[in-house]
């Protein structure tokens, strides 16, 4: 039998409209989807009626699939001539284990495309007003994943460098490590004062945004009960969200950007 195809696509941060010609495209020619918690469920409105649709979620502490099976899945079914879209939210490289997939795919002779996604590390950010660079702001920006591999045996982000390296930092899955990762920035000398942003459900119409600075954003986050899927901005720049909130009012006024066609 013929071998199939596997498409690792980008789903984009939540709001479909960013959602990428191309992976619309391999989408509506999809005889499998498997696809992550924070797909927005409009774009499985898009595959074909006949299509497998197959969740593969992940939650902190929760796995609906662990990865070995994920991949096995992916490759079992592209073995039987299918084409798979494997649909992850965001961009299928940036901290969204595409590349762990690809190498598997790679071993196992299954031929495969990366279509790539808007990640959240920019959308996000951009949605709540705030934009990553901004001269006499910032001129540099770092993204760092607030859960990493808890297999490893030594953590891989050097804070003591990190800290004061670059005039923002936006945090990835932070959401439950967001007291470790204010206490390493203080202990490594970045200024209590640092403004920072938590924005939840980003590009969204269940956005919602918390500031702060670094000395008080962890008691802020619980008073405000915000849960995952965070994206925390740290520095300047993060206060520029107060001017520049240009998504909040389009959501609460239920604009029709938000349901976006995604027609034939």
């Amino acid at each position: 039998m013929r071998l199939g195809r596997v498409y690792l696509v980008g789903a984009g941060p939540g709001d479909p409209g960013l959602f990428t010609l191309r992976g619309l495209e391999v989408l509506r020619k999809a005889d499998v989807v498997i696809y992550d918690r924070l797909v927005n469920p409009t774009l499985l409105d898009e595959a074909p009626a006949r299509a497998v649709r197959i969740f593969a979620g992940k939650r902190t502490g929760c796995h609906s699939l662990p990865q070995a099976e994920t991949n096995a899945l992916v490759i079992a079914h592209a073995r039987r001539g299918r084409r798979v879209v494997r649909l992850k939210g965001g961009d299928p490289f940036v901290f969204g284990r595409g590349g762990e997939e690809a190498l598997a795919l790679v071993r196992a002779g299954i031929p495969f495309e990366v279509v790539p996604g808007v990640s959240s590390m920019v959308a996000v950010p951009a949605y709540a007003g705030i934009p990553l660079t901004h001269r006499g702001l910032s001129s540099s920006f770092a993204v760092i994943s607030g859960h990493e591999d808890p297999s490893k045996t030594d953590a891989a982000v050097d804070w003591g460098r990190l800290a004061t390296a670059v005039d923002t930092l936006v945090v990835l899955m932070g959401a439950r490590t967001l007291p470790r990762i204010v206490a390493k920035l203080l202990a490594n000398g970045r200024s209590p004062e640092t403004p920072v942003a938590l924005i939840r459900w980003g590009t969204t119409e269940s956005q919602e945004t918390i500031t702060g600075r670094l000395a008080d954003i962890v008691a802020n986050a619980r008073a405000g009960g915000f849960e995952p899927p965070v994206v925390a901005v740290i520095g300047a720049v993060a206060a520029l969200g107060n001017s520049l909130r240009w998504f909040a009012p389009l959501a609460a006024a239920g604009e029709p950007k938000l349901a976006v066609s995604l027609r034939r």
